[in-house]
């Protein structure tokens, strides 16, 4: 077959070859636009800030050891924690330095420091004999052994630990005791991560070994010293398990944060914040290291000082702090002594502002039978972490539910008498006697059948004496709504990094809708009653708890001069209600203290207080062994004064403190001492002006 050449195939293939060609050609010349643009850009307009960037990739920068934290005040001013400088003598091994050559450095350093070495293991003496008898070493492994570790039937890791199992107590009984210091500084020298500054000694440093070792530090390779920092208390113990901890130079980053630390850009051997405050407001806390430019002669140039992190004022009178802590040491340890309270040790306590959610004091004391001996401990991180169940304080809230439903009136009358359920025990009021009460002396009086009546109104229950009694599921909801509106049974939001919402119950028996409804069912925190109590007063506003008053950019000067941070009332929530209704209920509160209320003398000095005391069966384990085995009574009690215009609400809470296994009924009345006392000192403290809003 003949091909036949068309020259009209032959023009339109030309011409589409030569439109693309000429797109490839604007293509590479757009290209090459952009590439000289860019290269004009950069040789050009930008060439200062590309040549900043090329030596700043090719400087090594390094950072100092690390910077003084912030300083942390009382709202007063009075500080409570701070830095003091600490003389530190530390090894930083140098790059090829062998081990040899750290024994002889160690050796060298034992002549020059004194240093206690009791804490030196024998681990530690033999991994020493190992680095000075390598040969001697060699020869504790069998032939046997060398052949498997040659086969790779046993590892270094393995040959290493016979080495150390089979150096006798004959060889290291050759060691002086020089021998064993020098032992211990070479311990110390390689304890860690070999990148990183060992602190030898920085406790008791002497300005002589000071001042020999900085004067020696060329000869002594890796060795050196410098000013560190450690917190001191100028309080002492006063608040400190919430001020919180900071790690050790030694210890660096704890392993359980290190994964939190290292995102944040943190190094290793930082010291950072471990607990409460420290560890909450380490952000603001954290000094900033200095930074160096390591030059060509190995020298450095400082690139950017250090300085100490942000200072912080906290919401904490620290008077009224030492007052309460005082207080309860003292109460607990006359409760110990009374008849009944076998099973008592600790009570917690929480003052706080109302009006604006700060944390005027909290504490929290637990005391110890050791060997016959009563002995004090700080508990005040269980008044966020150890809810217990309150009883009748919560008696407010359980009234709003009976108003806010139509299911009670205002005034009205209840015959307070025991109530019966089938196949159930009575359930009563403390007293089988209150008669009939109306909605105030309902409360005054804590009546508990009061509170059943309306429960059963609420749960649409038809209730007949020892009959059986179903009630509408959704109470309960109804109930904890409104319960969790004034801060029981959620996270009141606290600024501390540890908070518990306690137990919530979840059988929906009718019996156990009457055990809610008088406190004795849920369990809350000394915490959540006191934003509960604060929310009571100041009319429904459910305001967050903080212990955090203000920032303030640190100076040389140590002076409160400039603000970078003020914090405000940050409101949570507010309760659904009528305003008659809570003041309602707030009047019944009023009530409480006055007259024949159960709270009378409850608030010492405080003027026109309102409160609510509460009483609860609780449970114990008296044996340790995981389960309940002993009923007690724990008391509470909620209030804030002045009623018409609160300046201070009070929240107090003692666990277990009697029991009936003695046939006694004496319950000790610390609770009510305990409230007395703290009240009459807030208001001595605040009408001699310490305590300013």
């Amino acid at each position: 077959m003949k091909f036949k050449f068309d020259s009209r195939n032959h023009r339109f293939i030309k011409e589409i070859i030569e439109k693309r060609f000429n797109i490839l050609i604007g293509i590479i010349i757009f290209l090459f636009s952009i590439v000289a643009f860019k290269l004009f850009s950069v040789q050009l307009i930008h060439n200062e800030k590309y040549q900043n960037l090329v030596v700043e990739a090719a400087t090594n920068i390094v950072e100092g050891s690390s910077a003084p934290r912030g300083r942390i005040y009382d709202r007063n001013g009075n500080l409570l924690v701070d830095n003091v400088p600490i003389k530190t003598i530390y090894y930083k091994k140098e790059r090829g330095t062998t081990a040899k050559e750290e024994v002889e450095l160690a050796t060298k350093m034992a002549n020059l420091i004194e240093l206690d070495y009791s804490k030196l293991k024998i681990t530690n003496l033999k991994e020493f004999w190992l680095v000075n008898n390598s040969d001697k070493a060699k020869e504790l492994i069998t032939k046997e052994e060398w052949t498997k570790y040659s086969e790779r039937k046993l590892t270094d890791d393995d040959i290493y630990k016979l080495k150390i199992e089979r150096i006798t107590e004959e060889e290291l009984n050759k060691y002086s005791e020089l021998d064993k210091k020098i032992a211990y500084i070479y311990y110390l020298m390689n304890n860690g991560y070999s990148y990183d500054e060992k602190v030898i000694k920085n406790k008791n440093v002497s300005e002589k070994e000071y001042a020999l070792i900085s004067e020696k530090s060329s000869e002594l390779k890796g060795f050196n010293t410098k000013l560190d920092w450690e917190r001191i208390y100028p309080y002492g113990d006063v608040f400190k398990t919430i001020l919180g901890k900071v790690s050790s130079e030694t210890q660096g980053i704890p392993l359980e944060l290190k994964d939190e630390y290292l995102e944040k850009g943190y190094s290793l051997n930082d010291r950072v914040g471990i607990s409460y405050l420290e560890y909450q407001y380490e952000d603001v806390l954290k000094g900033t290291k200095a930074k160096y430019k390591i030059l060509d002669d190995n020298s450095y140039e400082l690139v950017s000082e250090g300085h100490r992190g942000n200072d912080i004022v906290l919401t904490i009178d620290i008077n009224l702090q030492m007052r309460l802590e005082a207080i309860l040491e003292d109460e607990v340890l006359k409760t110990k002594k009374e008849p009944n309270t076998d099973f008592y040790d600790r009570s917690m306590a929480v003052i706080q502002n109302p009006q604006t959610g700060e944390i005027l004091a909290m504490a929290g004391k637990q005391v110890v039978n050791s060997n016959g001996e009563l002995k004090v401990y700080d508990y005040t991180p269980g008044i966020t972490t150890s809810p217990v169940t309150v009883g009748s304080v919560v008696k407010g809230a359980s009234i709003l539910v009976g108003y806010n439903t139509g299911k009670l009136q205002i005034g009205e009358t209840i015959k307070d008498e025991c109530i019966k359920i089938k196949d159930t025990p009575q359930k009563c009021s403390w007293s089988k006697r209150l008669g009939t009460l109306n909605d105030i002396t309902a409360i005054a009086q804590s009546s508990n059948v009061y509170q059943f009546q309306i429960a059963i109104r609420v749960g649409e229950g038809n209730y007949q004496y020892d009959k059986p009694l179903k009630i509408n599921k959704d109470a309960f909801t109804t109930y904890r709504n409104m319960y969790n509106s004034f801060g029981l049974g959620v996270k009141t939001g606290i600024d501390l990094p540890v908070e518990s919402t306690g137990y919530k119950g979840t059988s929906t028996q009718s019996g156990h809708l009457l055990d809610f409804v008088i406190g004795q069912y849920d369990t809350y925190t000394p915490i959540q009653l006191s934003q509960y109590i604060s929310t009571f007063s100041n009319g429904g506003t459910r305001l967050e708890p903080h212990l955090l008053k203000t920032v303030y950019k640190s100076n040389k000067e140590g002076t409160l001069d400039t603000v970078v941070k003020e914090v405000s009332k940050k409101e949570l929530s507010k309760v659904k209600t009528e305003e008659q209704y809570l003041k309602r209920a707030q009047e019944g509160f009023i009530a409480v203290m006055n007259g024949n209320g159960l709270g009378v003398g409850y608030m010492g000095i405080a003027p026109n207080p309102a409160g609510k005391t509460g009483t609860s069966e609780s449970f114990f384990d008296s044996d340790g062994d995981g389960k309940i085995d002993k009923e007690t009574t724990t008391k509470t009690f909620v209030g804030y004064a002045p009623a018409d215009n609160p300046v201070m609400s009070i929240a107090v809470v003692s666990p277990d403190i009697s029991h009936d296994y003695n046939n006694s009924t004496y319950s000790s009345s610390v609770n009510k001492r305990i409230t007395s006392r703290a009240s009459t000192a807030f208001f001595e403290l605040y009408n001699a002006g310490s305590i300013k809003n």
